[in-house]
């Protein structure tokens, strides 16, 4: 016997509901499975295809680069002159002309601007084109600079040598007469300064080159500090 009809479409219904459930658990597990293969494929490619990267030397100089001191830090300095490039008279007061303390570091206000103007006597041997150099010395307040002391450390100081006295060559007169000028033009002779290798020259008229020594009124210390890292 035949069932009736309603219950033949509910029948119909119930099955193509219960179909279309594995189609759509189906059609979601495969989007998951795309985008795993897509993301496997991805690091693959950006693992094999892309650009090597060198390994960081931990030695290498820009990484052992790095501030000695913390910002704001108390510095004292010491400013000596000297005949010699090498310093190590750390006892003659004759020769400490300048002594600053409590510099903050890598502060750039009023107060952490120092001058000083002295007057200097300049031996035989310097005015015989001798050398004059500028010993300066950095150290962290209370901290000494001498290597000999017993509370020294290298870490806490650090130093630059920079010469005051420069050598040029001396000027000389022109003593090549015009004679197109008048006599009174070719007597006064203007000073000139020797042109160290000139191939241009006439080697008949060289002449060995007298240098003397310069001094540079004004020097200038500056604290170069670098806190991008």
């Amino acid at each position: 016997m035949a069932p009736p009809a309603g219950q033949t479409a509910a029948v119909a219904e119930a099955a193509g509901a219960d179909g279309a459930q594995p189609q759509q658990q189906r059609g979601f597990g495969s989007t998951i499975s795309g985008i795993v293969r897509i993301a496997v494929f991805w690091y693959f490619a950006s693992k094999f295809f892309s650009p090597k990267q060198k390994p960081v030397d931990p030695s290498a100089p820009s990484q052992l680069m790095t501030n000695l001191f913390n910002k704001g830090e108390s510095l004292d300095m010491w400013f000596y002159l000297s005949e010699h490039e090498k310093f190590n008279d750390f006892g003659n007061d004759r020769a400490l002309y300048w002594h600053e303390t409590n510099i903050p570091y890598a502060v750039w206000t009023p107060e952490s601007i120092r001058t000083k103007s002295l007057t200097y006597y300049p031996s035989e041997t310097l005015q015989n084109n001798g050398s004059l150099y500028a010993h300066v010395f950095f150290a962290r307040s209370g901290f000494p600079i001498d290597p000999t002391d017993p509370e020294y450390q290298p870490l806490n100081s650090f130093s630059r040598t920079h010469a005051v006295a420069t050598y040029f060559p001396k000027q000389k007169k022109n003593k090549k007469k015009s004679l197109l000028g008048s006599p009174k033009d070719s007597d006064e002779s203007e000073p000139e300064v020797e042109k160290v290798g000139d191939k241009k020259s006439d080697p008949k008229e060289e002449v060995p080159v007298e240098w003397i020594s310069l001094w540079k009124p004004n020097v200038t210390i500056n604290l170069v500090d670098d806190f991008t890292r």
